[in-house]
Protein backbone atom coordinates (compact mmCIF):
# COMPACT_ATOMS: atom_id res chain seq x y z
CA UNK A 1 0.00 0.00 0.00
CA UNK A 2 2.63 2.20 0.59
CA UNK A 3 4.08 2.00 -3.29
CA UNK A 4 0.75 3.37 -4.21
CA UNK A 5 2.04 7.19 -3.89
CA UNK A 6 -0.53 9.88 -4.97
CA UNK A 7 -2.42 9.52 -1.86
CA UNK A 8 0.71 9.43 0.35
CA UNK A 9 2.51 11.60 -1.20
CA UNK A 10 -0.18 14.24 -1.25
CA UNK A 11 -0.47 13.30 2.66
CA UNK A 12 3.11 14.16 3.24
CA UNK A 13 2.99 17.24 1.76
CA UNK A 14 -0.11 18.45 3.75
CA UNK A 15 1.06 17.37 6.88
CA UNK A 16 4.59 18.94 5.88
CA UNK A 17 2.18 22.63 5.18
CA UNK A 18 1.22 22.23 8.26
CA UNK A 19 3.68 21.71 10.34
CA UNK A 20 5.80 24.49 8.62
CA UNK A 21 3.14 27.37 9.18
CA UNK A 22 1.61 26.59 12.17
CA UNK A 23 3.06 23.85 14.06
CA UNK A 24 1.88 22.05 17.25
CA UNK A 25 0.25 25.62 18.69
CA UNK A 26 -1.05 26.91 15.90
CA UNK A 27 -4.31 26.11 13.46
CA UNK A 28 -3.79 26.43 9.85
CA UNK A 29 -6.95 26.64 7.46
CA UNK A 30 -7.81 23.90 5.06
CA UNK A 31 -8.59 26.93 2.34
CA UNK A 32 -4.87 28.15 2.92
CA UNK A 33 -3.78 24.64 2.51
CA UNK A 34 -5.20 24.41 -0.87
CA UNK A 35 -4.42 27.50 -1.73
CA UNK A 36 -0.63 27.10 -1.30
CA UNK A 37 -0.56 23.62 -3.06
CA UNK A 38 -3.04 24.27 -6.02
CA UNK A 39 -5.86 21.93 -4.75
CA UNK A 40 -9.76 22.00 -4.59
CA UNK A 41 -10.12 22.77 -0.17
CA UNK A 42 -13.57 19.89 -0.77
CA UNK A 43 -11.27 17.68 -2.65
CA UNK A 44 -8.84 17.80 0.47
CA UNK A 45 -11.29 17.57 3.30
CA UNK A 46 -11.45 13.55 3.25
CA UNK A 47 -7.82 13.23 3.58
CA UNK A 48 -7.99 16.20 6.50
CA UNK A 49 -10.88 13.91 8.30
CA UNK A 50 -8.74 10.60 7.81
CA UNK A 51 -5.12 12.17 9.32
CA UNK A 52 -7.06 13.63 11.98
CA UNK A 53 -9.14 10.23 13.01
CA UNK A 54 -5.56 8.94 13.09
CA UNK A 55 -4.67 11.52 15.62
CA UNK A 56 -1.85 13.07 13.52
CA UNK A 57 -4.37 16.57 13.18
CA UNK A 58 -6.34 18.33 15.13
CA UNK A 59 -9.62 20.18 14.07
CA UNK A 60 -9.90 23.70 15.90
CA UNK A 61 -12.93 25.64 15.18
CA UNK A 62 -13.77 29.24 15.56
CA UNK A 63 -12.63 32.05 13.73
CA UNK A 64 -9.04 31.50 13.67
CA UNK A 65 -9.78 27.62 13.56
CA UNK A 66 -8.39 25.13 10.96
CA UNK A 67 -5.93 22.02 11.66
CA UNK A 68 -2.80 21.67 13.88
CA UNK A 69 -0.78 18.66 14.29
CA UNK A 70 -1.50 16.24 17.09
CA UNK A 71 2.20 15.41 18.35
CA UNK A 72 5.60 16.98 17.90
CA UNK A 73 6.56 17.12 14.38
CA UNK A 74 9.63 14.92 15.97
CA UNK A 75 7.15 12.09 17.14
CA UNK A 76 5.04 11.60 13.54
CA UNK A 77 6.72 9.23 11.30
CA UNK A 78 6.09 9.16 6.91
CA UNK A 79 4.64 6.12 8.03
CA UNK A 80 2.31 7.27 10.27
CA UNK A 81 1.09 9.56 7.78
CA UNK A 82 1.01 7.12 4.75
CA UNK A 83 -0.80 4.41 6.70
CA UNK A 84 -3.90 7.48 7.43
CA UNK A 85 -3.67 8.04 4.17
CA UNK A 86 -4.47 4.52 2.87
CA UNK A 87 -6.49 3.34 5.51
CA UNK A 88 -9.39 4.04 3.84
CA UNK A 89 -9.23 3.89 0.26
CA UNK A 90 -10.48 1.08 -1.81
CA UNK A 91 -8.02 -1.57 -2.63
CA UNK A 92 -7.24 -1.99 -6.54
CA UNK A 93 -8.13 -4.86 -8.42
CA UNK A 94 -5.48 -7.01 -8.04
CA UNK A 95 -3.77 -9.73 -10.36
CA UNK A 96 -4.30 -13.35 -9.78
CA UNK A 97 -2.16 -15.06 -11.64
CA UNK A 98 0.43 -17.71 -10.72
CA UNK A 99 3.24 -15.34 -12.23
CA UNK A 100 1.47 -12.52 -9.43
CA UNK A 101 1.81 -14.86 -6.64
CA UNK A 102 4.76 -16.21 -7.07
CA UNK A 103 6.87 -13.56 -8.32
CA UNK A 104 5.26 -10.01 -8.31
CA UNK A 105 3.40 -9.91 -4.53
CA UNK A 106 6.46 -11.63 -2.88
CA UNK A 107 8.37 -8.57 -4.56
CA UNK A 108 6.15 -5.81 -3.84
CA UNK A 109 5.52 -7.27 -0.19
CA UNK A 110 9.56 -7.22 0.15
CA UNK A 111 9.58 -3.75 -1.19
CA UNK A 112 6.99 -2.06 1.10
CA UNK A 113 9.13 -3.76 4.09
CA UNK A 114 11.78 -1.75 3.03
CA UNK A 115 10.30 1.39 2.40
CA UNK A 116 8.28 0.88 5.94
CA UNK A 117 11.43 0.72 7.59
CA UNK A 118 12.82 3.72 5.96
CA UNK A 119 9.75 6.25 6.55
CA UNK A 120 9.36 4.93 10.21
CA UNK A 121 12.84 6.65 10.93
CA UNK A 122 11.90 10.07 9.04
CA UNK A 123 9.43 12.52 10.98
CA UNK A 124 8.30 15.51 9.75
CA UNK A 125 11.17 17.33 12.09
CA UNK A 126 13.34 15.98 9.47
CA UNK A 127 11.28 17.07 7.14
CA UNK A 128 11.38 21.10 8.28
CA UNK A 129 15.19 20.65 8.64
CA UNK A 130 15.51 19.88 4.68
CA UNK A 131 12.91 22.86 4.16
CA UNK A 132 15.42 24.77 6.02
CA UNK A 133 18.19 23.71 4.47
CA UNK A 134 16.68 24.12 1.14
CA UNK A 135 16.50 27.92 2.04
CA UNK A 136 12.82 27.69 3.14
CA UNK A 137 11.87 29.95 6.19
CA UNK A 138 9.06 29.65 8.38
CA UNK A 139 6.62 32.37 8.27
CA UNK A 140 6.38 34.22 11.77
CA UNK A 141 2.97 33.54 13.28
CA UNK A 142 0.73 36.94 13.78
CA UNK A 143 0.07 38.16 17.02
CA UNK A 144 -3.76 37.95 18.25
CA UNK A 145 -5.51 41.03 18.13
CA UNK A 146 -8.80 41.28 20.41
CA UNK A 147 -9.60 44.90 19.26
CA UNK A 148 -13.30 44.75 18.28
Amino acid sequence: MLLRHDRGMLAVTVMLDIAFHGGWSVAVSAADIAERLGLARRGMEPLLQALSRAGLLLSVRGPRGGYRLGRSPRDISLAEILAAAHEEQAEAEEANGALTSAVVAPLWAEMEAVLAGRLTGISLDDLLRRAAAAGLRRPAPEPISFVI
